[in-house]
């Protein structure tokens, strides 16, 4: 061969062959890519479409004495009726907290503002019709949550009374009316809810920044759980009043708030199942995820203005807040720990919220100010927006859902 062909044989086959080569030495030398999970984003809004059924919702309002079964469904929201509440006409009874039994025959309330402590009242649902004297409680009985079974009724005795020292939570035997115990926590106990299984009670304490968790057996704490910034933790079951030598300062809720909180924990609610318990930290616009099996922080969620009162949808994917000083609803999807909707409230305060059992509306409670009437707000939780608006009395507050029926 000639040597000018050998030598271009020679360059061609070089050129060839040196791609092959490095790329089998980079793939000796390069370690395997190890593929991490992905957060799944959180569904698109669906179309919007209306409700195929009648939902019912029972809301109280503090400063009328009244209670309100609010209706929506394909005809719109409406107040389907008013319920005088209160022994005496010239004593301001103050509704606040409602919850119904799980088989939507009975719903109990707390009144906050009785002589010399607030109440228990259960109604009868359909008529609606009081069951009984009212049971007296502690002071300041606010939120309130019943058993599965129906059988007890576990009240937070908020005391927005007097000095600010240790309160309670006060348990009630429903079938025959009768407090059975009044179990010592912290100061300002708020937010009243079981697990799943009703084998755990929670409430958070807004002035010792504590989760506290009670054993429905016992009815005695079973433990505490500290939410102070960078101190949280198992806390001794004896724990509580850091703040008694703290000034107290004005906050939206209406109450005095520690100046040494970090968190101020309005509400506990646990999760549709499992051990996770949401708690919302109001003084500082997050939510903290508590596991209760290892008692560590697993999550944090940034909110609007003053998340307040919380609720899980049943299907277990979305975390419902009020936000009170923001006047707000807000939607946090639980698979990626967004929030993928926050919309105004059709007034200020915004206060309670519940969901439908088949997770698809929102029904959120705010309270207005002054001779402003109260408002519940339904949001569909599919197409994200707000989908209805009825008026209620003055200073709108806890709220229950009740049922929901196929269109008549």
């Amino acid at each position: 061969m000639p040597t000018h062909l050998a030598r271009r044989t020679t360059r061609f086959l070089v050129a060839l062959l040196l791609p092959i080569s490095l790329g089998a030495q980079a793939t000796r030398s390069t370690p395997p890519r190890t593929t991490r999970p992905v957060p799944k984003p959180p569904a698109a809004p669906a179309a919007a479409a209306g409700p195929e059924a009648n939902y019912f919702v029972y809301v109280g309002a503090e400063s009328a004495d009244m209670i309100y079964r609010v209706k929506f469904g394909p005809e719109g929201t409406k107040v389907e009726k008013s319920i005088p509440i209160g022994v005496e006409a010239t004593e301001m009874e103050g509704p606040h907290g409602l919850q119904i039994s799980r088989d939507g025959k009975w719903l109990y309330m707390t009144t906050g503002h009785g002589t010399p402590d607030g109440k228990l009242w259960k109604y009868q649902l359909g008529p609606d019709t009081l069951v009984g004297p009212p049971v007296n409680l502690g002071y300041f009985p606010a939120s309130i949550d019943v058993t599965p079974d129906g059988l007890y009724t576990f009240s937070a005795n908020f005391n927005l009374h007097g000095e600010m020292v240790p309160s309670s939570i006060s348990v009630v035997f429903t079938p025959n009316n009768t407090e059975v115990a009044q179990t010592t926590t912290c100061t300002m106990p708020h937010g009243s809810r079981f697990n799943a299984s009703g084998s755990k009670h929670y409430s958070g304490c807004m002035m010792d920044d504590l989760l506290v968790e009670l054993d429905t057996r016992t009815f005695e704490v079973s433990a505490k759980f500290s939410l102070a910034k960078g101190k949280e933790g198992l806390v001794a079951a004896d724990a509580h009043a850091a703040h008694q030598m703290d000034h107290k300062v004005d906050n939206s809720e209406g109450h005095g708030a520690s100046m040494s909180a970090t968190c101020s924990p309005t509400w506990a609610q646990p999760a549709a199942t499992g051990s996770l318990v949401y708690v919302t930290c109001n003084k500082a616009d997050q939510i903290l995820e508590v596991d209760a099996s290892t008692w560590k922080v697993t999550r944090r969620f940034s909110t609007g203005v003053g998340p307040y009162n919380l609720a899980v949808t049943p299907d277990g994917k979305y975390l419902l807040v009020s936000l009170k000083k923001g006047a707000g609803f807000e939607m946090i999807d639980l698979a990626s720990g967004q929030s993928v909707y926050r919309e105004k409230l059709s007034t200020t305060i915004g206060h309670g919220v519940a969901v439908s059992p088949d997770s698809r509306y929102a029904f959120v409670s705010s309270e207005g100010v002054g001779a402003q009437p109260g408002k519940v707000d339904v949001f569909d939780l599919a197409a994200r927006q707000k989908v209805g608006t009825a008026d209620v009395g003055q200073q709108a507050s806890g709220i229950a859902f009740w049922k929901m029926d196929k269109r008549q």
